[in-house]
């Protein structure tokens, strides 16, 4: 089965295990890929959403994956119970959802090997919480799929705080450190869409001007970080 190259990198973040829970599985793509690659012998491909779930059912029939592959309909990790899977992934959601989503299943959470968590909106407050909760962060990657950007943060429990500048929060401390091939060109998306915010405030009342001060410096701070590469 040949998947999105977003799919192809949150799939090369799971390490070969015996079972693993897809949330927001949409169509069973990545459990069927893990599954196929013998990266995965087991895998639990859940959702919300009654649609999705029946679009998983036959695609997984098509590849003949049924005996691997069981689907679950419900919100968040609470389709699978503390020690279920060894791993899960939560990917094609809101930082803020997928932030809600680990705080309402917390044993879970803390029963698992890792999590590994991609984001489409809001990366920030996700990396946030994390770095607030103090959970240790084994891996991140950045991948570019039809012109999108996709950051891949991989999880364990923890409860070690951390005290990072807010900056870390918009671009990846470990993705400067290992001179990730796409973050130069991150950071230059991150600074051009914070100048078209910044040109788009027009209102100078208080509220204003505190917004573009904070944008201001953002803008500051991430163009300091390309003299690091």
């Amino acid at each position: 089965m040949d998947i999105s190259d977003r799919l192809k990198c949150i799939a090369n973040m799971v390490d070969k295990c015996d079972s693993i829970a897809d949330i927001g599985t949409d169509h069973a793509y990545l459990p069927i890929y893990l599954i196929k690659n013998k990266i995965c012998t087991k895998a639990i491909a859940s959702d919300i959403n009654k649609g999705p779930v029946k679009k998983a059912k036959l695609n997984i029939t098509m590849e003949n994956e049924d005996k691997a592959i069981e689907c679950r309909l419900g919100p968040g990790l609470t389709t699978i119970v503390p020690n279920e899977v060894n791993a899960a992934v939560i990917a094609g959601m809101g930082g803020n959802l997928i932030r809600d989503i680990i705080e309402d299943s917390m044993e879970v959470f803390k029963s698992l090997n890792y999590l590994v968590l991609q984001p489409v909106q809001n990366p920030e407050v996700l990396r946030k919480y994390i770095n607030e909760k103090g959970y240790e962060i084994i891996d991140e990657d950045l991948c570019r799929d039809e012109n999108k950007y996709y950051e891949l943060i991989k999880i364990r429990y923890s409860n070690k705080v951390k005290h990072l500048d807010n900056i870390y929060c918009e671009i990846s401390k470990v993705l400067l450190e290992k001179k990730h091939p796409l973050v130069k060109e991150y950071i230059f998306f991150k600074i051009e869409k914070y100048d078209k915010i910044f040109n788009n405030i027009k209102d100078d009342g208080d509220m204003a001007k505190i917004r573009k001060n904070n944008l201001n410096q953002k803008i500051v701070k991430l163009k300091e970080m390309l003299g690091w590469l």
